[in-house]
């Protein structure tokens, strides 16, 4: 009897040993594995019937995702697998193309065959199939700009530009479906804006920031751009690498749409719910600021007349259009808004009016601080520009702009972001604006409904 216990407690041991060694085996395989994610996974687009996912290694590796109803793990469904590349910065965008309205999913992450585990949660939701069956859903999206992730060796001298990350976490916190990214979304520097090379390491390196993971890998990404992101300061159609930042802007977001002209740039539109959002271009096409003729753009022809088109052509209660500078600004000797450009912004006002189009309500960024702009119009509904910034790049007073159409206490001089809620019945739909600082503490809240805007 002792022998046979010596001899179970030898082979006991044996299988322990084995089973050490694969684990000590396969843990650094595990690793190595999780090492080659650069950034994300990071949700762009999501519709009912496909989710566009998004995912940057650190070397050339394949890419595929893995999904299953979160309440039913039996029925595995899996992305086409993609080989990321130098030339495409490493990035993969798989496409979830196998889910159904409203079901939420699990997906996981698998590089060169193997997954990858996460300290938070990776999910998506497919749009919910309400139409002719019910009232719109509820439905939050938050909003920011200016997020200027800081680096010494490149940045200039003196205190860091960029801080307070943690917001990206206080973000995460109120779950929003969706975030609209509203321009500024990575600085380049001096030593990226000439190079391809520079122009995909500022963005990977802005992608790459810790904090702003989890909010990636569960709530859906929508982005327009602004002069930052798209080349120098104060950036126009004459920036001569503005097909490479194009490239990358394509690369690292995933819109549903861009260039929806024809003619160039990130034009593009989603919709949400029953509301509909228009993404301009406000650098790809501008005239340079120091420009004084009649022709001076900043969004271009093309640009507004399908704008106008489609805002005239949508039954939405809320019409939201996002560009990088304010639009009702009313102070005339800021050239980054649209006050610059008299003939243009005239223009897209009078047609808003003789159109007779609804529910319109303008989306920027770009200024450093968070106001909200209101244009009383006679005879007509008010419009609003809400102005959304910064996340992470430094403040601007803007306290002597003289910006007469200012609402009384909407401005706001720190790190910050928005939430909108629109909630309602069909035919009464409301919106309510919530600003938030980087300590979550609001700031200000404005509830505006669509009845007041007809």
């Amino acid at each position: 009897m002792l022998s046979n216990q010596h001899n179970m407690q030898r082979t006991l041991s044996i299988i322990l040993f084995c089973l050490g060694s694969l684990l000590l085996t396969v843990a650094p395989t595990l690793q190595a594995q999780q090492n080659k994610l650069q950034s994300g996974p990071m949700l762009g687009y999501v519709e009912m019937r496909e989710v566009a996912l998004w995912v940057q290694t650190t070397e050339a590796a394949t890419v595929e995702i893995r999904y299953h109803d979160k309440n039913d793990a039996k029925q595995l469904f899996k992305t086409a697998e993609i080989t990321t590349t130098k030339e495409n910065a490493f990035v993969a965008k798989p496409i979830a193309d196998q889910v159904q309205p409203g079901v939420t999913y699990h997906y996981d992450v698998f590089i060169n065959g193997k997954k990858l585990t996460f300290e938070y949660p990776t999910s998506f939701t497919a749009r919910p199939l309400w139409q002719w069956r019910q009232d719109p859903p509820a439905f939050t999206f938050a909003l920011g700009s200016c997020m200027y992730v800081s680096e010494e060796l490149y940045d200039r001298p003196g205190k860091p530009y960029g801080s307070g990350y943690g917001i990206f976490g206080k973000i995460h916190q109120k779950q929003p479906d969706f975030m609209l990214w509203l321009g500024d979304n990575a600085y380049l520097r001096e030593a990226d804006w000439n190079t391809r090379t520079g122009i995909m390491y500022r963005h990977t390196h802005s992608r790459s920031l810790p904090e702003l993971q989890p909010l990636l890998a569960s709530t859906a990404h929508y982005a327009i751009w602004d002069d930052h992101d798209f080349g120098p300061n104060n950036a126009n159609r004459s920036f001569p690498y503005k097909h490479i930042t194009e490239e990358a802007f394509n690369l690292f977001w995933a819109n549903p749409l861009t260039n929806a002209t024809g003619e160039g740039g990130i034009t593009g539109s989603f919709q949400w719910a029953d509301c509909d959002f228009f993404l301009l271009d406000n650098r790809y096409h501008r005239s340079p600021n120091e420009e004084n003729s009649a022709d001076k753009v900043m969004w271009g022809k093309a640009q507004l007349t399908w704008l106008l088109d489609n805002l005239q052509s949508s039954n939405a209660p809320f019409k939201f259009v996002a560009t990088g500078n304010q639009v009702l600004h009313a102070a005339h000797d800021q050239d980054e808004n649209a006050a610059a450009f008299p003939e243009e912004k005239a223009f897209l006002l009078r047609e808003i009016e003789r159109r007779g189009i609804s529910g319109v309500i303008f989306l920027t960024g770009d200024r450093h601080h968070t106001e909200l702009t209101k244009l009383e119009r006679r005879g007509n509904y008010p419009l609003y520009d809400l102005t959304v910034s910064p996340l992470t790049a430094g403040t601007h007073s803007a306290r002597d702009e003289g910006n007469y159409l200012l609402v009384d206490g909407t401005l706001v001089n720190d790190k910050n972001y928005a939430l909108i809620n629109v909630t309602g019945e069909r035919r009464n739909r409301v919106l309510t604006i919530s600003v938030f600082n980087n300590l979550n503490e609001l700031q200000w809240e404005q509830k505006i409904a669509a009845s007041d805007l007809r």
